[in-house]
């Protein structure tokens, strides 16, 4: 019977080249940065509509839309809008007849972040003359729209 002598060196030698024939670990990939995420651009401050009538809600907007006014009723505008602006100046010049006689101009500054609604009104407590009136919206000067009505006896 042969015995087998146990040698320390030949079992770490074997121990050594088995390991240098495995699979080496891949270092782990370098961590990703954080994607990094852009607040979106607000769009430029723009007009959407303007509605005319005899009422506003709390929103400001228009409860009861018309083009067509009483002598005595008092004329709501209320001027949509979208996008944002660090200062906006809106203005309402509202015209009477066909030499466009002034009858009422109003600025307001504003400072839109996206939607809103800008409210302006004339009222004449001893009543409007009957015929054809024009309201021009301005934006920074420069006028974005107008809204022709009629007021009526």
């Amino acid at each position: 019977m042969r015995h087998f002598r146990f040698d320390a060196r030949l079992a770490l030698l074997a121990l050594v080249v088995l390991g240098a024939c495995g699979k080496k670990e891949e270092a782990p990939p370098p961590p990703r940065p954080a994607p990094t995420t852009l607040a979106p651009t607000p769009a430029p401050f723009r007009v959407t509509s303007v509605d005319l009538g005899k009422s506003i809600g709390d929103d400001k907007r228009i409860k009861d839309a018309t083009e067509t006014f009483g002598v005595h009723d008092t004329i709501y505008a209320a001027i949509s809008s979208d996008g944002a602006s660090p200062r906006t100046t809106l203005k309402a010049k509202w015209t009477f007849g066909p030499k466009a006689t002034l009858v009422n101009a109003e600025t307001r500054d504003i400072a839109p972040t996206g939607p809103a609604v800008t409210e302006f009104h004339i009222a004449k407590p001893s009543g409007w003359p009957a015929g054809k009136y024009t309201l021009e919206v301005s934006v920074n000067e420069s006028a974005v729209a107008t809204k022709e009505f009629t007021v009526q006896k």
